[in-house]
C-alpha cells in the first residue's frame, strides 16, 4: 500500500523538501513513524476523502492522529508547496509544460465547519464556502493554486494567482513564470486587469460582458475544466472540511502535486 500511494520518484522528490526530524537529546520515548508511511497515510487521506480517525493504521503504520500531527508540522513548512513546484521544475526541465496558452478559473467548494477564508456563497442559497483558484498551462497542468471565501469575485484572484507563479525551470535558458497568453471568462472582463496583464507583457484572451458568448473562448479553456474535474478525484476536496485554511489549501496543493506527477511518470 506504501509503495503504492508514495512511488520510488514521488519518495525521492518528497526527501529533497522534507524537514529533518527534530532530535530527542534525552532519549526515549516511541519509535518515530517513518516519513514515507507518513506520506503515504496523508495521500491515502487526500484521495479517499476518510477522517483521520478513520485511516486504517494497520494498513500503514502511524495512527490518524500521529499523520495529521505530522501533516500540520509539514504545512507549517510550506512542503506541500515546495513539493508542487519541485515537480514543475522537473517538468520544465523536460519541456513538459507549454506556457504558450494558460488559462484561469475557480470553482467553490461547500465548508461544512466554517473556518478561515469563508464565505456566504451567492450561488449556494448563501451557505457557507470557499473557492479553489487555478492557473493552468495548456495542457491542464496546474501552476498556481490560492483559496478563499465563496463571496470573493474571480477577478480579485487574478493578480495573486499570476504572481503567485514560481519561477519554473525551461529545458533552455532561464527560468519562466510568466505565460505567452492567459484565457479567462467574463468574470475576469475589467480594465485595470487588461491593463496589469499588457504592462507585465501577458497577452489576454477574456470574454468581454455582452459582447462574445463563451462558447469561443472554450476552444481553449476546456483543459482547466478538465483540470477542476481531476482535482475532484481528490475526495477530500469535494468538501471544505478544515477549519484552518493553511490546511483546506495544502490538501489543495497536494492534489496539484498528484496531478504533476502522473504527467511526469506517463
Amino acid at each position: 500500500m506504501v509503495e503504492r500511494l508514495v512511488p520510488d520518484e514521488l519518495w525521492e522528490l518528497f526527501q529533497r523538501v522534507v524537514p529533518d526530524a527534530p532530535s530527542r537529546p534525552q532519549g526515549g520515548g516511541r519509535r518515530r513513524h517513518g516519513d514515507r508511511e507518513v506520506l503515504a497515510a496523508i495521500v491515502f487521506v487526500a484521495t479517499s476523502g476518510c477522517t483521520w480517525q478513520q485511516l486504517p493504521a494497520a494498513s500503514f503504520g502511524p495512527s490518524g492522529a500521529t499523520a495529521h500531527r505530522r501533516f500540520a508540522e509539514w504545512t507549517q513548512a510550506r512542503v506541500w508547496a515546495k513539493l508542487h513546484r519541485l515537480v514543475l521544475d522537473e517538468l520544465g526541465s523536460r519541456g513538459e509544460l507549454d506556457w504558450s496558452r494558460c488559462a484561469i478559473d475557480s470553482v467553490n467548494m461547500r465548508a461544512l465547519k466554517k473556518g478561515d477564508l469563508t464565505g456566504p456563497n451567492p450561488v449556494d442559497r448563501g451557505k457557507y464556502g470557499s473557492k479553489i483558484h487555478l492557473i493552468t498551462e495548456r495542457t491542464g497542468l496546474p501552476l498556481s493554486v490560492g483559496i478563499s471565501g465563496a463571496n470573493l469575485h474571480d477577478s480579485q484572484a487574478l493578480i495573486p494567482l499570476v504572481k503567485g507563479i514560481p519561477p519554473i525551470r525551461s529545458r533552455r535558458g532561464r527560468r519562466r513564470r510568466r505565460p505567452d497568453k492567459l484565457h479567462a471568462d467574463k468574470g475576469y472582463d475589467y480594465p485595470h486587469l487588461r491593463r496589469w496583464l499588457r504592462e507585465r507583457g501577458i497577452k489576454h484572451r477574456i470574454a468581454r460582458k455582452g459582447i462574445e458568448t463563451s462558447q469561443r473562448l472554450g476552444r481553449h479553456r476546456w483543459t482547466i475544466e478538465r483540470t477542476m474535474s481531476w482535482l475532484a478525484g481528490c475526495r477530500r476536496l469535494h468538501r471544505r472540511y478544515e477549519r484552518k485554511a493553511e490546511h483546506f489549501l495544502a490538501f489543495t496543493s497536494i492534489a496539484c502535486t498528484l496531478i504533476c506527477y502522473r504527467r511526469l511518470v506517463c
